[in-house]
This record gives C-alpha cells, sequence and structure tokens, in this order.
C-alpha cells in the first residue's frame, strides 16, 4: 500500500488525496468497479438483473448465520450462503417447475425475511444497518488483496471461456451441439456473480449493489455497435461513474455507493435517449 500511496500522493496533489482512507477507497473502486462491469454484460444478455438483485438481499442471512454459528467475519458465512443460494435457484430453475423471476422472488423473500429477523432477534439488527447503504470508505489496506486476487479470476475467465459463456446465455441448443456443458457454465457464472456481489456488499450495500453492476452495461448496451464495444464502455462507464462519484460524495457528504449509482443513471439516461434520438 505504500507504493499506491506514494503513486497518489504524485498524480493527485489535492487536498482529499491527502487522507488514507480516500487513497484506500479509491484503490476500491478501480478494483471494484472493473469487475461490476464485465460481469454485468453478462447478466444484462443473461436478464439476471432480478438473480443478482437477490444474492445481494441474502446477504443479511449469510451474516445471520455467521452470527449464529459465531463467525467473527461474516464475509465468510455470506459467501457460503449466497454460493449455495445461487446454486440451488439455478437447480430449481432447471426443473422448470414454475418462471425464473418467480423462483427467484420465492427464495429472495425467504432469505431476507430470515435474515431479517435473525438480526433483529431481541433489538440487535442496529449494529448490522450499515450493510444495508454500505460504506467505500471504510475500505482498509487488508481488503485490497481480496479485491485485487478477484480481479485478476474474472479476467481470466473473461479471456478464456467468455466465448462459452457468452453462447450458452445466447443459445442452449447451439452451445450443446458444440459440446459445451451447459450446466457447468450456469453454476460457474451464477457462483461468480455471487462472489462478486457478497465480497463487495459491504462497501456497496445491500440497496444498491444490483444497480451498481445492471446500469453501466445497460448503458454500454444502449450505444455498443458489437460485443468489445460492449465490454470496453461497460467497464469505462462503471469506472468513471465509481471514482467521480467516490469524489462528490467527499464534498458533498453524500453515501458513496448511493452518488455512484446516482452518476451512472445518468449515463444510462444519456446513452437511452442517444439510441432513441439516433
Amino acid at each position: 500500500m505504500t507504493v499506491w500511496y506514494k503513486i497518489v500522493d504524485f498524480l493527485l496533489p489535492f487536498q482529499w488525496a491527502e487522507f488514507d482512507f480516500m487513497k484506500n477507497a479509491l484503490l476500491g473502486v478501480l478494483l471494484v468497479t472493473p469487475m461490476f462491469g464485465l460481469l454485468g454484460t453478462l447478466v444484462v444478455n443473461n436478464k439476471m438483473g432480478f438473480f443478482s438483485d437477490a444474492l445481494g438481499h441474502s446477504a443479511l442471512t449469510g451474516i445471520a448465520i455467521g452470527v449464529i454459528l459465531g463467525i467473527k467475519n461474516p464475509l465468510w458465512s455470506m459467501l457460503g450462503f449466497s454460493v449455495i443460494l445461487a446454486v440451488v435457484i439455478v437447480k430449481v430453475k432447471n426443473v422448470n417447475t414454475a418462471s425464473t423471476d418467480t423462483i427467484i422472488g420465492v427464495f429472495s423473500s425467504i432469505a431476507v425475511a430470515l435474515g431479517i429477523a435473525i438480526l433483529s432477534f431481541r433489538g440487535g439488527f442496529t449494529k448490522y444497518s450499515t450493510y444495508l447503504i454500505g460504506d467505500l470508505l471504510s475500505i482498509k489496506s487488508d481488503d485490497m488483496l481480496l479485491l485485487g486476487v478477484t480481479l485478476i479470476v474474472v479476467i481470466f475467465i473473461w479471456i478464456f471461456l467468455f466465448n462459452k459463456l457468452l453462447l450458452v446465455s445466447v443459445n442452449h441448443s447451439l452451445a450443446s451441439s458444440r459440446g459445451i456443458k451447459i450446466n457447468f457454465y450456469e453454476y460457474m457464472f451464477t457462483i461468480i456473480v455471487a462472489v462478486i456481489v457478497t465480497v463487495s456488499i459491504q462497501w456497496v450495500g445491500v440497496l444498491i449493489i444490483n444497480s451498481m453492476l445492471l446500469l453501466p452495461a445497460a448503458s454500454a448496451r444502449n450505444i455498443a455497435g458489437n460485443i468489445r464495444q460492449y465490454h470496453v464502455y461497460s467497464v469505462l462507464i462503471a469506472v468513471f461513474s465509481g471514482v467521480s462519484g467516490l469524489l462528490l460524495s467527499y464534498f458533498l457528504g453524500t453515501a458513496s455507493g448511493a452518488t455512484i449509482v446516482l452518476i451512472s443513471s445518468l449515463f444510462f439516461a444519456a446513452t437511452f435517449f442517444k439510441k432513441i434520438l439516433s
């Protein structure tokens, strides 16, 4: 982190950059937002917005399970529960007993209700309320390693497995004819989304993490002419919204996650009107 602090001091000689918590938050944004930009493209393509929202809400149950089991760091219980929930949702969805949104809605409702019930027992929910809105300024230097490793894994998967993931999302029959194991790639992608959502949620917040995942990709889709542009635009919008939202929240004294989402929404509005007017 010392090297990062020196780089920021050299490149950004501004008052806000003098604080270590802002330097940490800036690095956190630069690590988190590219993942949102990449993952969001397939989430939008697969119409999985409701799914990622359900994973975000299920974090409360993960925290509750950690409290019951006496786990000091709730991240691990959240990760475990979100991965299990993601696998179960895909498994039930593939049975085709109900529409996908109905299945996701059922599991999401149960997970949220269970988490709130456990955490609010005897008035104990207040100390967990920070997970609802998140706090980017609470990112510590120890968290950067986890974010960095996660980003590397996502980039690796995108480089070597994206074509298969895309084909599975577009046409199951064609993917199957090419020898692609559809179930394996479906499970893998949902688990990746579950991990990214869970890892980021303590800084982004349950209420808005889905917006940060969807808005950059939805904006990019309005103006992209091909897959490569789609990804580039999505990542650029996510990173710009993250950095500008962080700085704006510092000067305005607003929640950083919510400010980032508002800037992303401006991008969506601009690209939407460009699409319908062109």
